[in-house]
């Protein structure tokens, strides 16, 4: 079993062997929190064990599944908050998938810390190098040790059909009875490990892909290279380099040696394809940057975080320059910075007139130009959003300059004014600034800008567009806007092609403004817009950059569907990076494309300023070609437990969401199966027709069904139409977190035809 592999991984490896003895080490929240804690790494080389050094505490445990990396010193705010007293070769930090916490630890010697980090380092690298079926076996481990209440390495049938019912299975006790008694080959009344792994692949046999197999299979035993290749051909749509591909998939994922001799496939292998990432419903040519980069900034969508700082909610939450760190780390490219005057001339980031938490602007800038370009080396536009004083605008334009250096756009790319936008390709690797700018490029080229001119107040002033909003204070709405701002030269200067300008009309920007400036709108104005003149703001958007964000009642940082700003050619439409939801998995599925790089090219309709592209008349586009999509949802495979009660078991139904221009908007659900998490059938098919498909994104979510109550989450996956494979195809489920749930899946097939 999985604990075998994992004793011959740590064989020679100093640093997981000490690990394994265990250490102890100081777990710190705060700079007046820092607790001993005992760590050890337990035997199956994927669980860390914690406990206090006092006698009877309860002890707490994570996977290393759960980890996304280990940062060396000090690399948070709790760790920087304590640098004075702990040196920073002790310190480091375990950072979670997901919104989880970070867990901050200082050993007692800088050799104990680098065993842990390297150590920790190597047992993700494992994990991200192991295949779809040793996942699996570590999974089928992890079952077999909660259930083995007695820790002695076998199961008795009691504690089988316990462990059943953990794992969403309602299966008649007679049966699994059988099942047990079949698998229990030393016949002593126990399972042992590997019993254990064939009473598992007995209860887990997919008869959904058995039935294709063998309806392909010209002996009924095995896939000859031929009965491949007609599969490819007739189900999964392939039309090019058939042959070497069947080749390729015997190679890659038959297991055994004979039938690879044989050119031949048998059941597991074909079992191990279409769970892999190529029988994936997501597309392997998407995954990687394929999309031409080398078009103006404007021809993008831009994957874009509104008040980053933010941990939680708007009137109370932590700010963080951990958002900053996670949002980057997401793919994101467009970062909020909302600056304020601060204590000793150093300016803060926080959400003005709340009683949220305060950062150093130094320190976001910090974190911005280290993880920048981490996982995309595309350019980060920062949206500042500017209340500070012409002083601490000086020390805003220091900190750029001196902690970004050549990261940071000072100047026109070839030094002349351009005639648009350059493109992200030009930008690799520099950090844009979005702010208001005294005067335009022109003007700087020629230097007649003066030192300190008079520029308007931020247009983003929430108490603003609260007061737009909801409550039509004229009185207030006439002293925001009358109210002017000093702007300093110096951080003028450093806005290059993003200069913030306040929107009049449509037809004001056509005839004065230029594509360097940046309009921002909150949710709702953008809705007025495109309700009224969809084609203008498609066509003002093939121009320029224009910036959405959420309205300012939204204070618990909920999101607003940002389809239909990309609807609109929106290329910056922000979201709160830090609230799960429907919102963020759209955002997430749109920017998963084109090597998650935070960038994806808007289809060619929305690029060409000839073209008049109504989001509300689609069928009116010279090249309409309207499509239907036909999903047949087959079947579930180990689907998570969302009620912690032990004898609760899901009742799980799939619904398919499509989001995209507003004729397409549907969804369809399939019936619930009662008490199956495990192995739901439900071979339903759902239809939809699809009139802009360029624009169309596709969201399977589960849920478990409730005849009284809220269905509950169970899991999603979201994905762009153009970049889902056609034919028989496994779906990996993501959590609210947007995680994976190792090894959840859904199981469908499908067509997409153009509509007749």
């Amino acid at each position: 079993m999985a604990s075998a592999e994992s004793g011959l991984r740590i064989q020679g490896d100093e640093n997981l062997q000490s690990m394994l003895v265990g250490t102890v080490m100081r777990k710190i929240k705060s700079r007046t929190w820092k607790k001993q804690r005992y760590f050890k790494l337990q035997d199956d080389c994927m669980t860390i064990w914690y406990k206090s050094k006092k006698a009877g505490k309860a002890h707490s445990t994570f996977s290393m599944m759960d980890v996304e990396v280990v940062r060396e010193g000090h690399q948070s705010e709790v760790l920087l908050s304590i640098a004075d007293e702990f040196p920073a070769n002790q310190c480091f930090t375990v950072v979670f998938h997901g919104r989880r916490g970070n867990l901050d630890l200082v050993a007692e010697s800088a050799e104990e810390a680098q065993s842990w980090i390297k150590g920790m380092r190597k047992l993700i690298e494992n994990l991200e190098n192991m295949g779809e079926r040793e996942k699996l076996d570590q999974w089928i481990g992890d079952w077999f040790k909660k259930a083995d209440k007695n820790n002695d390495g076998r199961m008795n049938f009691k504690e089988v059909r316990d462990l059943l019912r953990m794992m969403n299975v309602d299966m008649n006790e007679h049966h699994a009875h059988r099942l047990f008694t079949m698998a229990d080959k030393s016949q002593t009344g126990a399972l042992e490990g590997d019993e254990f792994v064939l009473f598992y692949k007995m209860i887990t046999q997919r008869e959904d892909i058995l039935k294709i197999f063998q309806e392909y299979s010209s002996d009924g035993q095995k896939l000859s290279q031929s009965d491949i290749e007609d599969f490819l051909r007739e189900e999964q749509l392939e039309d090019v380099d058939i042959q070497p591909h069947a080749q390729e998939l015997i190679k890659y994922y038959e297991p055994s040696d004979t039938a690879k001799q044989l050119k031949a496939m048998t059941f597991d292998g074909f079992l191990m394809y279409l769970g892999s990432a190529e029988g994936s419903i997501f597309s392997p040519k998407c995954r990687g940057i394929f999309q031409d980069m080398s078009q103006p900034l404007c021809h993008y969508f831009i994957s874009s975080s509104h008040n980053t700082y933010l941990m939680e909610d708007q009137l109370r939450g932590q700010s963080s320059v951990e958002g900053y760190i996670r949002a980057l780390n997401r793919g994101c490219r467009c970062v909020e910075v909302d600056c304020w005057d601060g204590a000793n001339g150093e300016p803060i980031v926080y959400h003005g007139h709340t009683f949220t938490s305060k950062i150093l602007f130094k320190d976001v800038v910090n974190a911005v130009g280290k993880y920048a370009f981490k996982i995309s080396e595309y350019p980060v536009i920062l949206s500042i959003e500017n209340h500070c004083s012409v002083d601490q605008q000086r020390v805003m334009a220091q900190h750029l300059k001196h902690i970004l250096g050549d990261k940071l756009l000072r100047g026109m790319l070839d030094g002349r004014a351009p005639e648009g936008l350059p493109s992200p390709e030009e930008l690799k690797g520099k950090i844009l600034l979005k702010a208001k700018k005294v005067g335009g490029l022109e003007e700087t080229l020629n230097g007649t800008v003066e030192d300190s001119l008079t520029g308007e107040v931020s247009d983003e002033d929430e108490v603003a567009e609260i007061d737009e909003d909801i409550l039509h204070r004229e009185s207030i709405r006439r002293r925001v806007k009358k109210s002017k701002q000093r702007l300093s030269k110096e951080l003028s200067d450093c806005v290059v092609y993003c200069k913030s300008v306040h929107f009049r009309s449509f037809k004001h920007a056509r005839i004065h403004s230029k594509f360097y400036e940046v309009a921002s709108f909150t949710e709702s104005k953008a809705r007025k817009h495109l309700r009224e003149a969809g084609a203008e703001f498609v066509h003002h958007n093939a121009r320029q950059l224009t910036r959405v964000y959420p309205t300012g009642f939204r204070t618990d940082s909920s999101n607003f569907n940002p389809q239909e700003m990309w609807n609109a050619g929106c290329q910056i439409v922000a979201l709160n990076f830090q609230t799960a939801g429907e919102g963020m998995d759209l955002n997430d599925g749109l920017f998963s494309q084109n090597g998650r790089c935070g960038y994806v090219l808007k289809p060619a309709f929305m690029r060409d300023k000839n073209d008049r592209f109504d989001p509300d008349l689609p069928q009116k586009r010279d090249d309409y070609q309207p499509i239907v999509l036909t999903i047949q949802v087959i079947s579930g495979q180990q689907l998570p437990k969302v009620n912690i009660k032990e004898d609760s078991i899901v009742d799980p139904l799939v619904r398919v969401e499509i989001h995209g221009v507003l004729m397409d908007q549907a969804k369809q659900e399939t019936r619930h199966i009662e008490n199956n998490g495990f192995n739901p059938l439900w071979n339903d098919t759902l239809r939809f027709t699809i009139h802009t498909p360029e624009l169309a994104l596709v969201r399977f979510v589960v849920e478990d069904y409730d005849k009284t109550s809220k269905n509950d989450f169970v899991g999603q996956f979201t994905l762009p139409l153009s970049c889902m494979q056609k034919g028989y195809r496994h779906i990996h489920l993501l959590s609210r977190d947007g995680t994976r749930i190792s090894p959840s899946s859904l199981f469908v097939h499908v067509r997409i035809t153009d509509l007749e």
